[in-house]
């Protein structure tokens, strides 16, 4: 197994139950690859300064795959990015904005922005999840491209919501399920396995020497472009048919690889 670059997901794959802080485990494995030539790649829906702040003791260390693929940035350097188209995605806001209970937030480069009709979404983002997060009066004031729009409902997206959504826009935008409350659009090109393709030509490596580790919907094009696509045992059956193994635990299958080096 000649394993050059390892990319995992974090909600619900490295972070578990709300969890905001990555593992002192995995910070010392990945010191421990990059001994071996081997580049860990933060592979998340999250913003990027939100994955530098989770990785801050190897932050300069390693790749991020960030908004779920729009966004990809590795020694500081933009590698790929892509947009929503402005039109398209303040429409979208303006319909989620109008829509009941559904919070709203803006992806751009260095922040997040919000325009929260329940004040304690913004203090989650910002206090909680650690993000950078603006908050707005107005979407158009928005200046930077937009790389993704996330509706957060906390009764559960795919049972309320989502389905409206997905109708409605899924032919415009890449709908993605990103867990239990978030319901992810973006351009309709972009996924993490297109970004993942994007850092493996920019640093000359192939799928055939990639393991990557996911449990959502929003993974599965990152987990069927590696070689070595692992799902988490907690993962839907549908995402686990479409992968070669299976793990309990991200740390524990890296220790386990580490010890054949």
């Amino acid at each position: 197994m000649n394993i050059q670059l390892i990319a995992s997901d974090l909600d619900g794959t490295l972070l578990h139950n709300g969890a905001q802080e990555v593992s002192k485990e995995i910070i010392t494995y990945i010191k421990e690859l990059m001994s071996h030539g081997i580049l860990f790649v933060a592979a998340s829906g999250r913003q990027y300064a939100n994955l530098r702040r989770l990785f801050a003791p190897v932050q300069d260390d390693i790749a991020y795959i960030c908004e779920n693929g729009a966004l990809v940035m590795y020694q500081n350097q933009v590698i790929s990015e892509s947009y929503i188209d402005r039109t398209t995605g303040l429409q979208l806001m303006e319909d989620i904005i109008e829509t009941g209970a559904c919070e709203l937030l803006l992806s751009g480069q260095s922040t997040a922005y919000v325009q929260p009709k329940n004040p304690y979404f913004a203090y989650f983002l910002k206090h909680i999840v650690h993000n950078n997060v603006t908050i707005v009066e107005d979407f158009h004031t928005v200046k930077e491209p937009f790389y993704k729009i996330s509706i957060c409902e906390e009764a559960g997206v795919t049972k309320n919501s989502g389905p409206f959504f997905i109708d409605k826009w899924g032919s415009v935008l890449k709908t993605t399920i990103s867990g239990f409350e978030w319901l992810d659009f973006t351009h309709p090109d972009t996924n993490k396995g297109g970004a993942l393709l994007s850092l493996c030509k920019h640093l000359q490596i192939t799928p055939d020497h990639v393991m990557a580790f996911g449990d959502n919907y929003n993974d599965i094009e990152m987990l069927t472009t590696a070689k070595y696509g692992y799902a988490m045992e907690g993962a839907a059956d549908d995402i686990k048919r479409l992968t070669p193994y299976h793990t309990a635990s991200v740390e524990q299958t890296i220790q386990d690889f580490l010890k054949t080096l």
